[in-house]
C-alpha cells in the first residue's frame, strides 16, 4: 500500500507539471513575498526602534513621570518658589488621571564625589544626592540595600556619564570605550561634609538612567546621612515622581501646563511620538498583510485551476481507490515549499536590509541594544504557519469536493 501511495503521488505529481504554469506561480511569490517582507520588516524595524521612542528606563516605568515646577523670567517676578507646597500636593493628588505620588528628598549636607571610569577620572566636583521611594525603582531590593555603618553606597548614575566618556575622554584619548554592562570599570569616591565632620564612602554603581539626571541613592542611606550629617531642616520637595494610568492622556497635558508645570525628560512627548510610530507600523503592517491575503488566493486560485485541468484523471485515481489525501499531497506540497521558500527569502532581505538601518540607528544612540532577527522570525514564521495550514485545508476540501462529484455521477 505504501508502493502504491508513492507512485500515485509520482503520478499525480506528473500530472501537475505538465499544467502548471510558472506565470502563475511566479506572481504568486512575488506578490506574496511583497506582502511577507513588509509584515516583517515594519515589525522588525519597530523592535529596533521601540525603546528609541518610548521613554522607556531600567529603573522608572514608563507610567512614571517625574515633575518639577517650571522656571523662568515670569516665575521669577511673581515671586513663585521653585517647590511644592502642601496645598499643590494635595491638587495633584486629587486628579483622577494620577494613581501615586511620591517625592524627591535632597541632601542637606555637602557632597564632593570623584567619578573615575577604568582608571581615567571623569568628574571631580561638589554634587549633590537625591532619593526617592524605594517602591519607585525597578531594581532588585539586595542590590538597592544601604545599612548604617557600611561605607558602601548603591548609587544610579545619569546614563549621560558614559556619553561624556565614550564619546569626550575615551574618543580624544584613544581610549576604550565601554558599556553599561561593564560596571566594575567605574569608581566612585564620595566625601561627606556635615554637622557630624567628614567621612568617606565608596559608591557602588548599580545602573545608569536617562531620565534622571542626578546621583539616586537609596532612601534608607538618604534619611540616615540627613540625620547624621544634616546642616539644616529639611526642604519642601521641588521634584515630585507620579505614578499615572496613561502618558499621553490629554488632560495630564493640560494640567501640567496650566499649572506651569513641566515633565524632567519630555516623557509625554515620547509617549505620543511612540504611538505615532506604533499607528504607522499598524497600517503598514495591515498593507502587507493584505498583500499576503491576495497572494494566498492568487495561489488558491492558480491550485484551483491545475485541480480542474486534471479533473477527470483525479477523478478517476479517487474512483479507484485512492484516497483524497494521497491524491491532494502533491498540491500541499506545492503550496506549502513555495511558502516556506518565500519566507526564507524575506528573512534574508531583513538580515540584508537591517544592517543598514541599525549602522544610522547605532550611531544617533550608541547604548541602544542591537537586539537580533528574532522578531522578524517569529512572526513571519507564524504567518508561514497560519497560510501553510490554510492551504493544505482548503486544498484537501477541493479533492474531496472532486471526489464527491465524482461519486454523484457514477450514481
Amino acid at each position: 500500500m505504501k508502493k502504491s501511495a508513492t507512485y500515485s503521488t509520482t503520478l499525480i505529481g506528473r500530472l501537475l507539471r505538465q499544467h502548471v504554469s510558472p506565470l502563475q506561480l511566479a506572481g504568486f511569490a512575488l506578490a506574496n513575498l511583497c506582502g511577507m517582507l513588509i509584515v516583517v520588516l515594519a515589525f522588525q524595524f519597530y523592535r529596533d526602534t521601540a525603546a528609541i521612542f518610548s521613554g522607556e528606563d531600567n529603573f522608572l516605568h514608563a507610567n512614571y513621570l517625574v515633575v518639577n515646577k517650571r522656571i523662568g523670567t515670569g516665575t521669577t517676578l511673581s515671586g513663585r518658589t521653585p517647590t511644592f507646597d502642601a496645598e499643590e500636593i494635595d491638587d495633584m493628588r486629587s486628579q483622577p488621571f494620577i494613581s501615586e505620588m511620591g517625592f524627591f528628598t535632597n541632601t542637606t549636607y555637602d557632597v564632593h564625589a570623584q567619578l573615575g571610569i577604568n582608571g581615567q577620572q571623569l568628574l571631580s566636583s561638589e554634587l549633590y544626592f537625591e532619593s526617592v521611594p524605594d517602591a519607585y525603582i525597578d531594581i532588585d531590593t539586595q542590590a538597592w540595600t544601604y545599612r548604617p555603618g557600611t561605607d558602601s553606597v548603591p548609587i544610579i548614575l545619569p546614563r549621560v556619564y558614559i556619553n561624556m566618556y565614550n564619546f569626550g575622554f575615551a574618543h580624544n584619548k584613544s581610549l576604550p570605550k565601554i558599556s553599561e554592562g561593564v560596571l566594575s570599570m567605574i569608581d566612585v569616591a564620595i566625601r561627606i561634609d556635615g554637622r557630624q565632620g567628614q567621612q568617606r564612602f565608596a559608591g557602588k554603581v548599580v545602573g545608569f538612567s536617562k531620565r534622571l539626571h542626578t546621583i539616586l541613592v537609596p532612601q534608607a542611606f538618604m534619611d540616615w546621612s540627613n540625620a547624621t550629617f544634616g546642616t539644616e531642616d529639611p526642604q519642601p520637595p521641588s521634584r515630585v515622581i507620579l505614578k499615572v494610568d496613561n502618558p499621553t492622556d490629554e488632560r495630564l497635558a493640560t494640567y501640567l501646563e496650566d499649572n506651569q508645570y513641566e515633565e524632567e525628560t519630555d516623557n509625554l512627548d515620547a509617549e505620543k511620538t511612540s504611538y505615532f510610530l506604533r499607528v504607522v507600523l499598524t497600517l503598514v503592517i495591515i498593507v502587507g498583510l493584505l498583500i499576503a491575503a491576495m497572494s494566498f488566493y492568487m495561489l488558491l486560485l492558480s491550485i484551483y485551476l491545475l485541480v480542474q485541468k486534471n479533473a477527470e484523471k483525479l477523478r478517476n485515481l479517487l474512483l479507484i481507490g485512492y484516497p483524497p489525501a494521497i491524491v491532494a499531497r502533491p498540491y500541499q506540497r506545492l503550496a506549502i515549499v513555495l511558502n516556506v521558500a518565500v519566507l526564507i527569502i524575506a528573512i534574508l532581505a531583513v538580515a540584508l536590509i537591517r544592517p543598514r538601518y541599525m549602522d544610522i540607528i547605532t550611531a544617533l544612540f550608541p547604548n541602544l541594544d542591537d537586539g537580533s532577527l528574532w522578531p522578524a522570525i517569529i512572526i513571519g514564521g507564524i504567518i508561514c504557519a497560519v497560510v501553510c495550514m490554510l492551504n493544505v485545508v482548503v486544498i484537501r476540501r477541493k479533492i474531496s469536493q472532486v471526489w464527491n462529484e465524482g461519486r454523484v455521477k457514477k450514481e
